[in-house]
């Protein structure tokens, strides 16, 4: 089974990565969380510690279909390796995702050129070669997903789940949260 990685670093808004982990997992997908820190016990934004499932060096990402960057801050713009994965992923067509702040990530490595994207409001600048649609919770294109703020999280991962399952599941599963 494939599997969705979703990457934990101190200071990560709570709402955007767990309810991305939550929806995923309520479609029956298989998800990890890793830590890009030096211990799976990573502190959130407000201070809730989270235990990842995984750190960065233990997984080989070999079975990944979809790699998932929370925001809160903009530490995941720090960690080379993360960079590394995410240009190779896209390279080889893998679908990535962003909210928040983190699409910062994807501006800088080039990987948003010429693709519609959204961003927490302050952090368009680092969209570097996007097509800013900042009107959008949620953009999308190509294998490219981006979400604007914790506000959006859960049409975030409703909308990750329609890329991965497809919108049918997606369907299934936000009437089962009663959207």
């Amino acid at each position: 089974m494939k599997t969705t990685y979703v990457f934990l670093t101190t200071g990560f808004e709570e709402v955007e990565a767990l309810a991305a982990v939550d929806v995923l997992r309520r479609a029956g997908l298989n998800v990890k969380t890793v830590s890009v820190e030096s211990s799976r016990q990573v502190e959130a934004s407000h201070r809730v510690e989270v235990t990842a499932d995984l750190l960065f060096g233990e997984a080989d990402f070999s079975d990944a279909e979809l790699l998932v960057l929370p925001g809160g801050t903009t530490r995941l713009n720090e960690f080379e390796k993360l960079k590394t994965l995410l240009l190779n992923f896209d390279k080889a067509g893998g679908k990535i995702a962003a909210i928040c702040a983190a699409p910062m990530v994807l501006g800088g490595l080039g990987l948003l050129n010429g693709k519609k994207a959204t961003c927490y409001p302050g952090f368009e600048k680092f969209l570097t070669g996007a097509t800013l649609a900042t009107d959008l919770p949620v953009a999308t294109d190509g294998n490219i997903v981006t979400g604007k703020g914790p506000a959006f999280a859960l049409e975030f991962a409703l909308t990750l789940v329609e890329a991965v399952a497809g919108k049918a599941k997606r369907d299934e599963v936000a009437a089962g949260l009663l959207i």
